[in-house]
């Protein structure tokens, strides 16, 4: 097979004895692989095309080769990307470059190639390449009768524009399996996400003649409103919609009074519906009390989407209008199922009266929904009174297991490209190898074996996630490791911190990368910011720092340990609003702590960040997880929650210049 001849002497000699990871490239061919990523990365085909064959015989040449082809692809001959994938079958970079050539075969409309090729594609991760694949059916008259809703979803969830979905869009419209309100949607939730040639697109299928109108409405939606729009019909209305949606994007109170000044008469009931719920959203973001108000003139809340629906919910949670959350809730699609809104569902009906019956779907909803391995999970387990314990261990893993592991091309390969610098290529050959590389990805017995060897080798965010991913059993030593234990136990214990916290927040920010390193600067175990670890260290009196410090492991436990403990003394206490200051900054949160008091968990629901809304949940589902295994104690996640509410009026703030 081809990975056996790819695991070349150097593999075996230079990683498989290799216990820790290592600072710098050890060899020559290390070397060339890191030149080779920085000349993709440039798009330097020159350097690319010169250092490829001195990356022959290494361990990681898939990764070369792909590169140097895939920066050409554009002009690279059929029989060469075909050479590639045979000489490198099996690997990631065999079906990654099957992935790019299909998207390439798309943009081309090489629709017979595209044909032949698509079958052997093994991820099917790329929404372009199946809505291509979709178009290509239908094309060739083997179109599945659901084209048009697969078409349709996979649109919705595309971000930005794309050539794939779009294409395959404008075809299901044309056979009238797509319909006006399905296109429409598409540019309403484009509109929202700020994305003008997605919309244009979309506009493009329903009513070409309107798009190049789509510009003036993103230029100026108020001068749009206000002028006489040369569309007419639905096309008018739609138009008008997408320029409340953009107004009300940053002040969803003068979106408002455009619905209430005239255009809402004008809008059809289902545009109405969706204009109200778009200033409700964009009002609950702002945390201001008037998204209640703009959410109550939403007259049938199946016009909206699940999204609209969850800010609806959260705005209701947030006025304690337990009717509307469950009203709300009813009227969600796939989302209704998630765990988030069966507990809340539950929350609502036990709040408002509810008979025999509905304390029983209650319960039911509950008891479905409790576990450990996530935040309302731990909620929900609480609710039928129970608390968060350490599952029993799986059976240990076999010396047969071991070695299929330690033996597998995919994983080894992965883990010696994160060992020499190329932690993004690593990471993607890892997943690849657990999740995709054959269908229905690894057992759990297998993941057990995989997660146990980047444990092994200290790769603790591929031991999490793999470990993450069994279905049958939870490894709690995998998936909730304590790297460094003593360090973290001894520096937080002296400083009157929680040791569980302080994990669970690691594992949050790095995943207990030490050389980790944010897009906006943060380094280290803690992610710390180099500003916030000059402040902290000046706050402790720890002489003599330096920036560089900061990426020693014991100073950057010292420092954010340090910082989380002055976050969590400012927030009298609070986890939760220290976690969100940690990740987003204390400003924001003391902002945000502002209104009624609310239950943590409530106030955690309704953080406008999407980023720090999830970060603040995971890291108290962590911490309580950590605490059960820490303290060998059964752990409430609702006693590390309480309220949030102002300060106090009499509590002034301790550290305002808290970075």
């Amino acid at each position: 097979m081809h990975w056996l001849k790819i695991l070349t002497p150097l593999l075996t000699a230079s990683f498989l004895t290799a216990a820790t990871p290592l600072a710098q490239a050890q060899n020559s061919g290390d070397a060339i692989l890191l030149e080779m990523q920085k000349a993709f990365r440039k798009r330097d085909q020159a350097t690319l095309t010169q250092l490829l064959p001195q990356a022959a015989g290494h361990p990681l040449e898939p990764w070369a080769a792909y590169w140097e082809l895939k920066n050409r692809l554009e002009t690279a001959a059929p029989d060469e990307v075909l050479a590639f994938m045979a000489r490198y079958a099996g690997t990631y970079q065999e079906d990654r470059m099957r992935n790019d050539w299909l998207l390439q075969l798309g943009k081309l409309r090489d629709w017979g190639t595209f044909a032949q090729v698509y079958p052997q594609f093994r991820m099917r991760d790329d929404r372009s390449v199946t809505c291509y694949a979709l178009l290509v059916d239908s094309l060739q008259g083997r179109g599945a009768p659901d084209m048009g809703r697969q078409v349709r979803d996979l649109w919705l969830a595309q971000k930005d524009a794309d050539d794939g979905c779009t294409l395959a869009a404008a075809q299901a419209y044309a056979q009238k399996q797509l319909t006006d309100a399905d296109v429409w949607r598409r540019a309403r939730v484009a509109a929202e996400a700020n994305r003008q040639k997605a919309v244009r697109d979309a506009v493009a299928i329903v009513a070409p003649d309107a798009a190049d109108q789509v510009a003036q409405v993103f230029a100026s939606p108020a001068k749009y409103l206000s002028g006489q729009s040369k569309a007419r019909g639905r096309e008018r209305k739609e138009l008008a919609l997408l320029a409340l949606i953009r107004m009300a994007a940053g002040d969803p109170d003068a979106a408002a009074t455009q619905i209430e000044g005239g255009w809402g008469v004008q809008l059809a009931g289902e545009e109405r519906n969706w204009a109200w719920a778009v200033a409700g959203k964009q009002a609950a973001l702002k945390l201001s009390p008037m998204a209640v108000g703009y959410f109550a003139k939403v007259r049938r809340d199946q016009d909206l989407n699940d999204d609209l629906l969850g800010w609806k919910a959260r705005a209701a949670l947030r006025a304690g209008d337990w009717k509307t959350v469950r009203r709300a809730i009813d009227a969600m699609g796939p989302e209704r199922t998630d765990a988030t809104w069966a507990y809340w569902k539950a929350k609502a009906m036990l709040a408002d009266r509810p008979n025999a019956e509905e304390r029983a779907e209650a319960r039911q909803l509950l008891e479905d929904t409790a576990g450990t391995g996530s935040f309302y999970e731990q909620l929900a387990l609480e609710e039928i009174g129970q608390r968060v314990t350490v599952p029993p261990a799986p059976a240990p893993l076999t010396r047969e297991e071991k070695a299929a592991a330690r033996a597998n091309p995919g994983l080894t390969r992965g883990l010696y490209a994160i060992q020499i610098g190329l932690r993004s290529e690593g990471v993607r050959e890892w997943n690849y190898t657990t999740n995709l590389h054959q269908g229905g990805g690894m057992g759990d017995r297998e993941l057990l074996a995989a997660a146990d060897l980047a444990c092994e080798r200290q790769v603790w965010d591929r031991c999490i996630n793999t470990s993450e991913r069994t279905k049958t059993f939870a490894d709690w030593s995998q998936r909730y490791p304590m790297p460094y234990h003593d360090t973290v136990l001894a520096k937080s214990r002296a400083i009157g911190l929680d040791p569980a916290y302080v994990y669970g927040l690691i594992r949050q920010e790095s995943r207990f990368i030490m050389d980790a390193r944010s897009g906006v600067g943060a380094s280290g175990l803690m992610q710390v910011m180099p500003a916030t670890a000059r402040w902290t260290a000046r706050k402790i009196g720890m002489a003599g720092f330096t920036p560089d410090m900061i990426n020693d492991r014991d100073t950057n436990i010292t420092i954010g340990t340090s910082y989380l403990k002055l976050a969590l003394d400012d927030f009298e206490g609070s986890m939760a609003l220290a976690a969100a200051g940690y990740n987003a900054g204390p400003g924001r949160p003391r902002s945000w702590r502002n209104g009624p008091v609310l239950d943590a968990a409530i106030w955690a629901e309704n953080v406008p960040f999407t980023e720090t809304r999830d970060y603040v949940k995971k890291v108290l589902s962590n911490t309580t997880n950590y605490a059960a295994l820490i303290t060998g104690q059964p752990q409430s996640l609702k006693s590390r929650l309480g309220t949030v509410g102002p300060r106090p009026a009499n509590d002034p703030e301790t550290m305002k210049d808290l970075p």
